[in-house]
């Protein structure tokens, strides 16, 4: 079932292309059709809510000149109210036919709740001319960009147009912001920003009447060639020079009006070639449904005839493989690392096809090779152990004597000097001695240094901090008199000397090591602390993992030898290791030694009672 499930894969992968085929051209169609309903719920709304905002922020600066009264900003302010509710209620039905449309929608609806908040600052005399333009204008922009997202279309010539359509709209909107921002005199500041939007209408104008269709752009032409036109371009060189010219407003009020009547026609016109499109790609979609319908039918049929052959054999090879993969090639290699000897299994699959019994040869053949893999690598592992072993206890031995014959030396020694040199040697031979003994556990073998008694922790802490190189740096604070089982002294010097000396190479030269020890519910605790640069989370995180599961020693890691030493001796007596961040930026490294491995205080020793002699008086 599997394997022609397998070749119903591509069968239902058609189906599906099948469907988003005929879904997708029917829904270009649809969404061609849908473009005239967009127009009228949203588009046309909105370009006549523009235009009320526009005369309203017109009557608004005539206001704050003092040339149109009260009641005439009253009336437009009811006018712009009634288009904006026009505005939200038609949007309603269409809003959600997106979630770009509804986006844009609740933009410019939160924008026109700023309305309210204008006119207050206009009626209380706390907005400028210029604030009061700006104001209207950010929210005509936002009006905009919902232009720019729903009139996105599938056929791209109307999408063009229409974006064409938009940007001289745009450039109507540019033309009564310098109508109403150049009223009369104006300041620095707002010739500023005139020219500004000066240049900026010009750019668009001249931009978007290179890109519009010739049918739809004739009336601009006209328009931008006129007198008036020129007129007004004039006047606007004039206000730029610092002159108030005349007329400045019955011209750009009569301009404004023949671009927005233009504006109109022209989208009325690309809404009309939307329908006939839309009808070209519906019949398009139908005769691509059938032929994809066919091609289907054919294919699910001839897949099926040949996975129903092929079936039985693919599935006796599947579960031999699966046998092999699952239960006797993971013995083998569970064998391979106890020493054992192993026997190879082979994979045997009666089939009459030559490419099944191919694939049961190659599968055969893979497994000879993963587990000739395996053996060799295990060879290895034991040979790299059995040379550090002999190595490190060659070097043991060497060691041993050279530490024998320093400590003669040391006796006969007489001048200060010599003895001095004589003690570094005495201290890097123990360091020597250290990374002997580091080699012999990642053999896996156990070091030959032990004690018979308890020792106390605070010696096991000074042993430790004796056998690093930067030992002066090393201050161990004094702790509890608990002691520490023999048989783990050797192992648990050697892994706070380990946490020590890693302390001491990563932490600036003339800062200390601070070694405590404190006596801890479930055993003893040693922290080592340094004040170095510390590490991140991240390697905190990774360390600490390290240490809880040692993991298998890798030749090609070998700059963390210390963290392999410490992670296998923690793991040897159960002791627990963690990193974690210091107060002081450094990084504190906490050894928990469990409680079976601390001894209590040896009592002391009491002294011998004297005779009591009586002395008589006489």
């Amino acid at each position: 079932m599997k394997i022609i499930g397998l070749l119903l894969v591509p069968l239902a992968s058609m189906v599906v292309l099948w469907g988003v085929i005929t879904a997708v051209t029917a829904t270009e169609s649809l969404e061609l059709r849908e473009y005239k309903t967009v127009w009228t719920n949203l588009r046309l709304p909105a370009y006549k809510l523009i235009s009320e905002i526009q005369r309203e922020r017109l009557v608004s600066a005539k206001l704050l000149r003092h040339t149109a009264g009260p009641a005439a900003v009253a009336a437009q302010r009811n006018r712009t109210d009634a288009a904006r509710d026009t505005f939200r209620q038609l949007s309603s039905t269409s809003k959600n036919r997106s979630e770009e449309i509804r986006t844009q929608v609740d933009a410019v609806d939160t924008q026109l709740d700023r309305l309210d908040a204008i006119r207050g600052e206009i009626d209380a005399g706390l907005s400028d001319r210029l604030h009061t333009v700006e104001s209207y204008s950010a929210i005509i922009d936002t009006i905009f960009s919902l232009h720019r997202h729903v009139a996105l279309i599938d056929d791209i010539p109307i999408y063009e147009q229409s974006r064409v359509i938009i940007d001289l709209g745009f450039a109507k909107e540019l033309l009564t912001r310098e109508q109403a921002i150049a009223l009369g005199p104006v300041t620095e500041t707002e010739r500023r920003l005139f020219t500004q939007i000066v240049g900026n209408r010009r750019f668009l104008v001249d931009q978007s009447l290179s890109e519009l269709d010739r049918p739809l752009r004739d009336a601009d032409v006209s328009l931008i060639s006129s007198p008036a036109y020129q007129r007004m371009r004039m006047m606007e060189d004039q206000i730029i020079a610092g002159r108030t010219p005349k007329s400045w407003l019955a011209t750009t009020e009569a301009l404004a009006k023949s671009f927005q009547e233009s504006l109109m026609r022209a989208s009325a016109t690309l809404n009309a070639r939307a329908e006939p499109i839309a009808d070209e790609v519906l019949r398009r979609a139908f005769m691509l449904a059938g032929l994809c319908l066919a091609l289907v039918v054919v294919s699910i049929a001839f897949s099926l005839r040949m996975g129903n052959r092929l079936s039985k054999e693919l599935g006796a090879l599947r579960l031999a493989a699966l046998e092999v993969a699952q239960e006797r090639l993971p013995q083998v290699v569970a064998k391979l690392r106890k020493g054992e000897t192993v026997e190879l299994p082979e994979v045997s699959v009666p089939s009459t096809t030559t490419e099944i019994d191919d694939v049961g040869q190659a599968f055969s053949t893979v497994q000879q090779t993963a587990v000739e893999a395996a053996v060799g690598q295990a060879q290895l592992r034991e040979g790299v152990r059995h040379v550090f072993r002999n190595l490190a206890r060659r070097s043991q031995a060497l060691l041993h004597r050279q530490r024998i014959q320093l400590q003669d030396m040391q006796h006969r020694a007489t001048e200060p000097d010599a003895l001095e040199d004589l003690f570094k040697l005495d201290h890097l031979t123990t360091r020597m001695r250290r990374h002997a003994e580091g080699l012999i556990i990642l053999s896996g073998a156990i070091p030959g240094r032990g004690w018979s008694r308890p020792v106390p922790l605070l010696d096991v802490a000074r042993g430790a901090a004796a056998e690093v190189e930067d030992y002066q740096r090393v201050t161990v604070e004094p702790m509890p008199a608990e002691r520490l089982a023999g048989p783990v002294v050797g192992d648990v010097i050697h892994l706070i000397a380990e946490l020590i000396e890693n302390a001491t190479v990563y932490s600036p030269d003339k800062t200390q090591v601070i070694v405590r020890g404190e006596k801890a519910a479930r055993g003893f605790v040693f922290e080592v602390e340094d004040r170095g640069f510390g590490m991140s989370p991240e390697e905190l995180a990774e360390y600490n993992e390290r240490l809880a599961s040692p993991p298998e020693f890798d030749l090609a890691d070998s700059d963390r030898l210390g963290l392999f030493v410490v992670s296998r001796l923690a793991a040897r007596h159960d002791i627990r290791v963690t990193l974690r961040g210091s107060p002081y930026g450094g990084t504190t490294a906490i050894v928990l030694i469990p409680e079976e491995h601390v001894a209590e205080p040896e009592a002391p020793a009491e002294e011998p009672r004297r005779p009591m002699r009586v002395v008589r008086s006489e």
